[in-house]
């Protein structure tokens, strides 16, 4: 019950206002996720392929495989999505990631590692509530609920700890009869464990993966033989495992990777920590509201690292004091080599070259592994450094029931509360957003629209996503052009965010950004023609934004066409241009 306390009160600004508020730092992003999971509700109630969808960027559409939907969530939430709204589950999802993970990694803690409930109860508390949780909680859930994660763990080291059982049990009979059916046991629990953690999040997946196996290795690597027998133990496990995952999600995988919209890779441009973020503290939370440092985050919702200097520290004083033991050892290659990795191909310090190339140059050419935001490759030490606190914590426990006036307890104790307090996190900050204008809200739109699309002027796209909300809000009754996706573009099937630009919508923005109405001639009048054709265009809308008049005026201007004004839009009437 403290981990969910803390989860609501982290996100107590959005559950306090789940009608209209926003989570600031979020960006575009809740807005996306929101429409993810209205229009996965939507396709469940009108039985639908919830795959694939043309409601934005109308005619393509969106591979939604493609775009961390999150199925394992958005189909069985789609009671509470359409009772409630996507905003009740945008919220819910990352309270409950943020709770779960927490207890999932603790209950992991209690059974594998520590005997101590406090020392697994701190290890949990890092996990889900690290300072990478906490930004991702602004805006990204499929890094928040992890939830499934520690449960895999906990079940490969069981197999594992199986293969090197004796090979009888307490009673003495052989354990050779019994192993088939428990290893199909084994494979089929971790099948469907891996199938719902690939309808949750891919990429959190791949990296725990990643992690994982680094962690195996070096924890064998003093023990090669003990480690070779494990493998092969595991291996027939894991195979068949695999196998079922495979059945289990051949169809949206291939929808992914071959269907609609695909795409084979996304080139996102240097992601990398810079290395001031690596012992900074975050922005929210105690450390970054009384001691902030130099804003070198990506953005705000990536705020993978910032550990901050003390935690650090005394990770390093830990890590050499307890050197001995195996799981610290694995756990200190796991940080090391991750931390490594997330700071990218070239490493900055303070948002400045250092000239200094790193691994990622290499990696980033690996297959899935370039699709990764290389900053994210950090949380693969959270659940590294929380074994490290966890193991020490039992250590400081053990030593303090044998002698009350030990001094390393003493030392223990308040060293780690200097560690954690500061990255302790703040309420995540919510502003109140735009109402919908009336035209969506109160239905009116439905007039306008014959089969084709509603271009708002300028589109949607990925720095101006508001439309999605509006769709929403209008119970999808007609698709958008433009949008905020990850889409394919080129003869390479390059993903990248939002469709290609066209003309008429990069004119719009240059207008409204300038506030200029731009020169328009025949040509450019005809290109407007041709990019209505393309998007299927039956209405065009400019509601109440910025530099409005500009638009208008510059719509007008394209279309040799008056618009008029309907509830709180002006729009142009362009199915007869069709």
């Amino acid at each position: 019950m403290g981990y969910l306390a803390l989860a609501v009160t982290v996100l107590s600004g959005q559950w306090r206002n789940t009608h209209s508020g926003y989570l600031i730092k979020s960006g575009q992003d809740q807005t996306m996720w929101e429409w993810f999971f209205a229009v996965t509700a939507h396709s469940v109630a009108h039985l639908e392929n919830p795959l694939g969808t043309n409601l934005q960027n109308f005619p393509a559409g969106v591979n939604m495989m493609a775009n961390t939907a999150m199925f394992g969530v958005g189909v069985p939430l789609t009671p509470v999505t359409l009772l409630f709204g996507p905003t009740v589950t945008f919220v819910l999802v990352l309270t409950l990631g943020l709770a779960s993970t927490a207890i999932a990694w603790y209950w992991l803690f209690s059974r594998e590692l520590v005997r101590s409930r406090l020392a697994a109860a701190i290890g949990g508390l890092f996990c889900g509530f690290a300072p990478a949780m906490i930004s991702h909680a602004n805006a990204h859930p499929n890094f928040v609920m992890l939830v499934l994660l520690p449960v895999i763990a906990l079940l490969l080291i069981r197999i594992a700890r199986r293969a090197t059982a004796d090979p009888t049990d307490d009673s003495g009979a052989s354990i050779a009869k019994t192993r088939p059916r428990r290893r199909v046991r084994d494979a089929v629990a971790l099948g469907l464990l891996v199938a719902t953690q690939i309808a949750l999040g891919e990429e959190p997946l791949l990296i725990f993966a990643l992690a994982f196996g680094l962690f195996a290795v070096v924890y064998y690597l003093h023990t090669p033989r003990t480690g070779w027998r494990v493998l092969r133990a595991v291996a027939p496990t894991v195979a068949l495992a695999a196998v079922i995952t495979l059945m289990l999600t051949e169809i949206p995988l291939w929808w992914q990777f071959f269907g609609p919209q695909s795409y084979r890779s996304i080139d996102h441009g240097p992601m990398g920590n810079d290395l001031k973020a690596i012992v900074q503290f975050p922005s929210e939370s105690l450390g970054g509201l009384f001691a902030p440092g130099q804003y070198v985050a990506i953005n705000d919702t990536e705020q993978n690292a910032y550990f901050g200097w003390p935690l650090l520290l005394l990770l390093v004083v830990t890590v050499a004091l307890f050197w001995r033991d195996r799981v610290v050892r694995a756990a200190a290659a796991v940080i090391v080599a991750f931390g490594v990795l997330s700071v990218g191909a070239v490493a900055m310090l303070g948002k400045q070259s250092t000239g200094i190339e790193l691994p990622w140059q290499w990696a980033e050419k690996v297959p899935l592994l370039n699709t990764v935001l290389e900053t994210r490759l950090t949380m693969a030490a959270i659940p590294a450094i929380a074994a490290v606190l966890a193991l020490a914590t039992q250590r400081a426990v053990t030593w303090w029931r044998r002698s009350p006036v030990d001094w390393r307890p003493l030392a223990w104790f308040p060293a780690l509360a200097l560690a954690l307090v500061p990255l302790a996190p703040t309420i995540l900050p919510v502003i109140e957003r735009a109402p919908t204008p009336e035209f969506f809200a109160d239905g009116t739109v439905r007039q306008y629209v014959s089969g084709g699309s509603v271009v708002l002027v300028p589109p949607p796209r990925p720095a101006g996503a508001q439309a999605l909300r509006w769709q929403a809000d209008a119970n999808f009754d007609f698709p958008l052009a433009g949008g905020y996706f990850v889409g394919p573009t080129g003869a390479n099937k390059k993903g990248i965010y939002g469709p290609d630009f066209r003309p008429t919508t990069a004119l719009l923005v240059r207008a409204q950004d300038t506030g200029d109405v731009p020169p328009i001639d025949a040509e450019t009048r005809a290109q407007a023609l041709d990019d209505l054709h393309f998007w299927e265009a039956d209405v065009v809308v400019l509601p109440a934004t910025k530099n409005s008049e500009v638009l208008r005026t510059t719509m007008t201007q394209l279309l040799d066409l008056a618009p008029r004004q309907v509830d709180d839009v002006w729009l142009w009437d362009v199915r007869p241009l069709r």
